[in-house]
C-alpha cells in the first residue's frame, strides 16, 4: 500500500514494517501457540499423568485468564512513559521461563499457579503492540498491519500446536524420562527466548521517543512524526485529572469495549472440533490417533488466516472497519446455528466444514483495534487506555463464560454454547452499527462547524482556517 507515497516515505515504511511487524508477529506466534497447547497437552497425556478430571481444564485456562486481565491496563499505561522496546521483550523472557516451568508441574494446583503467572507476564504484549502499531501508521495502513500481526495467532497453532505436537508426541515422548506434552512446553519456551532478545534490537518505541539508529535516520523519524501529525495522532502528554476523567466522558469506552468483548467471546466453538474427534474413540475401538486429533483441526486456523488478510485489505481499501465486521458476524451466526441444529454424527463432512468455518471471526481483532486507534487519535493516553481496556474486559468475560456455555463435560455437543455464541455475534453486529452512527455523527459535526466557531480574534486566524480546510478534506475522503 505504499505505491502512491514518496520514495523517502516508502523507504521508511519498509524499515518500520521489517522491524515492528516482524517482531510482533514472531512474538505473537510463540505466545499464542503456548495458549493453544494447553488443550493439545491435555488430550496428549497430561490429563492422565496429572490425574485431571471434570472441568479442571477450564479452571486451568481461567487461571491464565485472571493473570492476563490483571496486568493489561497498568502495563499499557506504563509504556506511555517507559520505552516499549525494553518493557515488552523483558516480559517476554519472563513468560518464556514460566512456560518451560510448566513441564515440571506435578498436580492441578501447580498448573493453575504457573498458568496465572504466565498470563500475568503475557498481559503486556498484545495491547502494547496494538498501541505501538497505532502510533506509527496512518488510517489507510492500520488494518493491514494489525491483521498481519493478528495472523500469527493462527500460524502458532498451525506451526506448533498441530504438527509439532504430533511430532513431539511421536518422537520425544519418553525421551530423558519426560512425557511428550512436557517437551512441548519446553520447546515453546526455548523458541520464545531468542525472539525476545531480537526485540531489544529491532522493536521501535514511539515516533516522538525513538532515537536515530542503524534502523532509522533522523530524517525518517521526522517523516514519521509528520505522518502522525497529518492524521491527528497525538504524542504522549502529561496525565491530569481532566485527562483521566475524559477517558469515561465520551461514547468511545461504552461502545468500543463492548464491541471487542463481544467479538472475543463470539468464537468459543473453535475448540469443540478436537473434542468431537476425540469422542469417536471408544474403548477397544480407535478411530483417530492422538496425532490426527491434534492436526485435523488445523483447517480452522487456515480459514482464519485467509479471512483475516481479506478483511484487512478490504477494510483499508474503503477506509472503514464496519463492513468486514458485519460480514464476519453474519457468517459466524450461520455457522453456529448449523452446529447447534444438526446432529453430531449423521453428516460428518458437513460438520467438519462448519467446524472449520468457526475460524471466520478471528481476524476481526486487528480491525477493531485499528478502529480504536483511529477514533482516539487526539489523545495518546486515552488511546492506550482504551486499547488495553478492550482486551482486558474481553478476557474478564472469557474467564468464566466458556465454563458456563462450553463446559468440558458437555463437549462436543455444547448446544447452549453454540446458540449463545450466535446471539453474541448478533449483538456484536448491533454494537458495530452503533459505533458507526456515533462516528458519522462526529464527522458531520466537524464538517458543518463554521469558521467563526474555530477562529478567535488573535493572529492565529489564518492557521485555523487552514486547519479547518484540512478537517473538511479529511472528512470528505473518509
Amino acid at each position: 500500500d505504499t505505491w502512491n507515497k514518496t520514495p523517502e516515505e516508502r523507504g521508511f515504511l519498509r524499515r518500520l514494517d521489517a522491524c515492528l511487524i516482524t517482531y510482533a508477529a514472531l512474538s505473537y506466534f510463540s505466545k499464542y501457540l503456548d495458549q493453544q497447547n494447553v488443550i493439545n497437552a491435555y488430550v496428549s497425556g497430561m490429563k492422565e499423568d496429572l490425574h485431571l478430571h471434570g472441568n479442571q481444564l477450564n479452571y486451568i485456562t481461567t487461571s491464565w485468564t485472571i493473570g492476563y486481565v490483571i496486568g493489561q491496563i497498568p502495563s499499557n499505561m506504563l509504556i506511555t512513559r517507559v520505552r516499549p522496546s525494553i518493557w515488552v521483550p523483558t516480559m517476554e523472557i519472563i513468560w518464556s521461563s514460566l512456560t518451560i516451568s510448566l513441564a515440571a508441574s506435578k498436580n492441578f494446583s501447580t498448573l493453575c499457579a504457573l498458568r496465572f503467572l504466565v498470563g500475568l507476564a503475557e498481559s503486556t504484549f498484545y495491547p502494547a503492540i496494538q498501541y505501538v502499531i497505532g502510533s506509527w501508521y496512518k488510517n489507510e495502513e492500520l488494518a493491514k498491519r494489525s491483521c498481519i500481526f493478528q495472523t500469527a495467532s493462527a500460524v502458532g497453532p498451525i506451526g506448533d500446536a498441530g504438527f509439532l505436537q504430533a511430532g513431539v508426541y511421536n518422537g520425544l515422548n519418553g525421551s530423558c524420562g519426560l512425557a511428550g506434552w512436557k517437551w512441548l512446553f519446553i520447546i515453546d519456551g526455548v523458541i520464545t527466548i531468542p525472539i525476545a532478545l531480537l526485540g531489544y534490537f529491532i522493536m521501535p518505541d514511539l515516533p516522538s521517543t525513538t532515537k536515530p539508529s542503524i534502523f532509522y535516520t533522523q530524517e525518517q523519524l521526522e517523516i514519521a512524526q509528520k505522518r502522525m501529525d497529518s492524521v491527528g495522532r497525538k504524542p504522549p502528554a502529561k496525565f491530569t485529572k481532566e485527562k483521566v476523567l475524559d477517558f469515561f466522558s465520551t461514547w468511545h469506552i461504552y461502545t468500543l469495549v463492548p464491541l471487542y468483548a463481544l467479538f472475543n467471546n463470539g468464537n468459543g466453538g473453535t475448540t469443540s472440533m478436537i473434542f468431537w474427534l476425540d469422542f469417536f474413540n471408544k474403548p477397544g475401538h480407535l478411530v483417530y490417533t492422538i496425532g490426527e486429533i491434534n492436526t485435523y483441526p488445523i483447517g480452522i486456523y487456515s480459514v482464519q488466516i485467509v479471512t483475516t488478510l481479506a478483511y484487512a485489505w478490504w477494510s483499508d481499501a474503503v477506509v472503514a472497519r464496519w463492513p468486514p465486521i458485519l460480514f464476519a458476524g453474519t457468517w459466524s451466526i450461520i455457522t453456529y446455528v448449523v452446529l447447534a441444529a444438526t446432529p453430531l454424527y449423521t453428516s460428518i463432512a458437513r460438520r467438519w466444514i462448519f467446524y472449520y468455518f468457526t475460524g471466520c471471526m478471528g481476524g476481526l481483532s486487528g480491525l477493531i483495534m485499528a478502529w480504536v486507534n483511529e477514533l482516539n487519535s487526539n489523545d495518546n493516553e486515552k488511546r492506550a487506555f482504551l486499547v488495553a481496556s478492550c482486551n482486558m474486559w474481553a478476557y474478564v468475560f472469557q474467564a468464566w463464560l466458556p465454563i458456563v456455555i462450553f463446559p468440558q463435560v458437555e463437549q462436543p455437543r455444547v448446544f447452549k454454547g453454540n446458540v449463545t455464541t450466535a446471539c453474541i455475534n448478533f449483538s456484536m453486529i448491533v454494537m458495530a452499527l452503533t459505533i458507526l452512527y456515533f462516528q458519522r455523527r462526529d464527522q458531520h459535526h466537524a464538517a458543518v462547524e463554521t469558521p467563526a466557531d474555530l477562529i478567535g480574534d488573535d493572529h492565529e486566524s489564518a492557521r485555523t482556517i487552514d486547519s479547518k480546510k484540512q478537517i473538511e478534506t479529511e472528512v470528505a475522503r473518509v
